[in-house]
Order: C-alpha cells, then sequence, then structure tokens
C-alpha cells in the first residue's frame, strides 16, 4: 500500500522484452532495498526482483503491460517512485493500492502563474467526487471538478518539481488509480440497489 506522496523521479535506463513480458531497470535515489519489496512506478506496484548500486530492476506482466502505460516507457523516460507505507509512516495523501483502474488521455492544460490546471478524459466519473482524491501515475491528488467525461485538478509547484505531471502535453496518457474508500462505497451502494447486501 502506498500513499501516493512520490518521493522522487527515476529515470528508465534499460527495457528488455522477455518470455514473461518486460525487464525494466530504473536509476533511483532510494538505498537500502530489501528483494521482493514493493515499490510504486508511475503509480503501478511493481515487484523488485534485483538491485545493484543505484539501479533497481523489476520484471512486468503482459496484463500490467496491456492495462497501464507501462508499454509507453521508453530509455531515459521518468517515472514517479514511491516505496511501500510502512506502519507508523506519516498518511499524507491517501491510500493508494498501486492497482492501475485505467489509463485516461490529458484533454487539457490551463497554466495560471506558478499553478497548471490539467483536465483528463474519462469515460465513467462515478468513483470520482470533487475534493475527493484521485491516484495520477501514483501520485495522490485533489479532484477540483467533474464533469460529465473528463475531471480537472491543480499541480501546485512543489508537484510540478517533484512528480513527472509537469512533463505532461495534452493527449498523453497517464495511469488513474480511483479512490478505494470511493469504490467500496460505490459497490455497497449497487449492492444494496440491487437486493443484495454484502
Amino acid at each position: 500500500m502506498f500513499t501516493g506522496i512520490v518521493d522522487h523521479c527515476g529515470c528508465v535506463r534499460d527495457l528488455q522484452k522477455i518470455a514473461s513480458g518486460l525487464r525494466i531497470t530504473i536509476e533511483t535515489q532510494f538505498c537500502d532495498f530489501a528483494l521482493g519489496e514493493s515499490i510504486a512506478v508511475d503509480g503501478v506496484c511493481l515487484t523488485l526482483v534485483e538491485f545493484s548500486d543505484s539501479l533497481i530492476h523489476f520484471e512486468i506482466s503482459p496484463e500490467t503491460i496491456e492495462k497501464t502505460t507501462a508499454a509507453a516507457w521508453q530509455k531515459n523516460s521518468r517515472v514517479n517512485l514511491e516505496r511501500a507505507l510502512r506502519v507508523g509512516d506519516r498518511l499524507g495523501g491517501h491510500f493508494v493500492l498501486g492497482h492501475v483502474d485505467t489509463c485516461v488521455t490529458v484533454s487539457e492544460i490551463k497554466d495560471q502563474e506558478n499553478y497548471r490546471e490539467m483536465f483528463f478524459a474519462v469515460e465513467n466519473t462515478r468513483y470520482l467526487v470533487p475534493k475527493g482524491s484521485v491516484a495520477i501515475n501514483g501520485v495522490s491528488l485533489t479532484i477540483n471538478e467533474v464533469f460529465k467525461n473528463s475531471f480537472s485538478v491543480m499541480l501546485i509547484p512543489h508537484t510540478q518539481d517533484r512528480t513527472n505531471l509537469a512533463d505532461l502535453k495534452v493527449n498523453d496518457f497517464v495511469n488513474i488509480e480511483f479512490d478505494y474508500l470511493v469504490k467500496a462505497v460505490v459497490a455497497d451502494c449497487h449492492s444494496r440497489e440491487s437486493g443484495n447486501p454484502s
């Protein structure tokens, strides 16, 4: 489990196709690794399979490649990195599982002095609540507004400096993970409406 508070951007140093999917090598500022630990890469929970000095290695399954932006990663791509939450850590963002729900596109960008308002096209807004939370490329953000087929967030200067969201352009794809608590409430309400409360 993560919080959506990105520590820093890592750099993709190598990508190799393997029989089970894709092997990726990322240069990071993290240290003191534990083999098998979970690290969120652009919001995708990946398992550390090897490490050496500042390089960390992951193997990505075909399903993850199909359902996330991992297929678009290239050498020198900047990716958001966050280590898993430890018991006793501050929960600065919201509960993020690292299980991407969907990929959506950037539909519009509006710069406002030092701030940047970003709009994302989405087919289903049922899990989006104004002033609620959403994880975009693993970054915990507050939802500004929800429209019929889109929503917006505001990036403060710190978020632009610390993550790769400032690199985004219109029509770029991003990983979206909806707030788990909202999904749980919606699922419960749906089951009650259908007469099958859990």
